[in-house]
């Protein structure tokens, strides 16, 4: 005779969405810590409709396995991080100007940019 297994609280439900969102946060990879958060936002909401104690059981004991890949990768990827930063990750706000000069801030971010890739931007106003 099989075992019905108690399906987790809600309380352990909404530990385990923010145990996996905190470990998204821990990437140093822009790309990769989005798409990690995004991924569990997506797979909550797909599984936000399950009815059966044992779907819910087996959807909460592969999130909790997820957590660990997480967790795991997070480590692995910070110790083998790019030196470089993406450009998603640079703080622009201390390049805009208190103005609304739209042409000022682009040129701004045109001369981070090629910070970033090594070359020499002639005629910046940052």
């Amino acid at each position: 005779m099989a075992t019905v297994v108690a399906p987790p609280c809600r309380a352990k439900i909404l530990s385990l969405f923010r145990s996996l969102l905190r470990s998204s946060r821990q990437f140093p990879d822009y790309n990769i810590r989005e798409y990690t958060k995004r991924r569990t936002i997506d797979a909550f909401h797909h599984n936000k409709s399950l009815s059966n104690r044992s779907s819910i059981s087996t959807a909460f004991t592969d999130g909790k396995y997820q957590l660990q890949v997480a967790k795991r990768q997070a480590i692995v990827y910070r110790m083998y991080s790019p030196k470089a930063k993406s450009i998603m990750d640079i703080n622009y706000t201390a390049h805009r100007s208190v103005t609304a000069d739209h042409s000022a801030t682009t040129d701004c971010v045109v001369s981070t940019f090629y910070q970033l890739v090594g070359l020499e931007a002639n005629d910046t106003p940052c």
